[in-house]
Parts: C-alpha cells; structure tokens; sequence
C-alpha cells in the first residue's frame, strides 16, 4: 500500500510579489529556512524537509482579497521547537518584521501554545509548540523511576 511520508511543499500565489518576498525571505531567515530556488516568477525556501514556494498571482486574481473564511487555504502551521520560540517569533514579528498578530501567544488547547499571525495579503501562519508540558512530565515521571530502581 502506498503511503504519504510527508509535506513536501507548499506554494502560494501572491498579490505583491517583490513585497511578498521580502516578507517572506525575512520571515524564513529568522525560522532558519534557506533560499532553495529562485525563478523569475517563483521562489521558494527550504528548512531540509519542507519547502514553502510563493509565485505572483495572475491579473485576475490580484482583482480581489483574500478573506479568512473563503473556501481556499485556512492557514499554515509552524511547529517550533518549544514556547520560548514561540515567543521569540511574536516579537520578531512585532518589533522587526511589522506582522499583524491575530491571536497573540497564548495557549489555545490543552498544551497548544501558539501566535498567529498574517502575511502581506492576509493569509493565516502560525508558529506553535504543542506537547511541551505532557513531555516534560514524562520525562520527569521516568527521571523518578530511574532513581527508585
């Protein structure tokens, strides 16, 4: 049986490309991507395992925005290494990169900390950690056990 192994890429259209890019590029130097490709109407960047492209978009689509709601692309999920990126990466986007925040760092389920944030043509990301406490305890719970055996 055939099975999906991961995300390779994901690619989106944009309404200001060069505006987009600088985003963009600034954005992903700071999470520690790379530049993988560049073309004269795509680029896109890597962290060695996912790739995340940008390319314009046609005249006709640049003729309306992006809604949060419309059927189409929801939003896209960082996942960092723990809260403290998070939290490094809220205020990256809020003193360096100028990023409208949406939902500020916070925890929005049971161990799901998270910032939300939207790109030049107000498209949804996220940076988040999810599963930091429940590993800490186990790791404690195990430590615990080690020391009684």
């Amino acid at each position: 049986m055939m099975r999906v192994v991961g995300v390779d890429h994901l690619s989106i259209r944009v309404s200001d490309y060069e505006k987009s890019k600088q985003f963009y590029s600034r954005l992903f130097t700071f999470l520690g991507f790379e530049l993988s490709d560049e073309y004269d109407d795509a680029i896109g960047w890597t962290n060695g395992k996912t790739r995340f492209w940008i390319s314009p978009a046609d005249v006709k689509g640049r003729e309306h925005k992006y809604r949060i709601g419309d059927v189409g692309f929801h939003h896209y999920a960082f996942q960092l290494r723990n809260r403290k990126d998070v939290d490094a990466l809220q205020s990256f986007l809020r003193d360096d990169l100028g990023a409208a925040i949406v939902d500020p760092a916070a925890e929005y389920y049971d161990d799901y900390y998270a910032v939300f944030f939207l790109d030049p043509d107000g498209l949804k990301l996220e940076g988040m950690k999810y599963g930091e406490r429940q590993a800490r305890a186990a790791r404690a719970k195990a430590s615990g056990r080690k020391r009684t055996a």
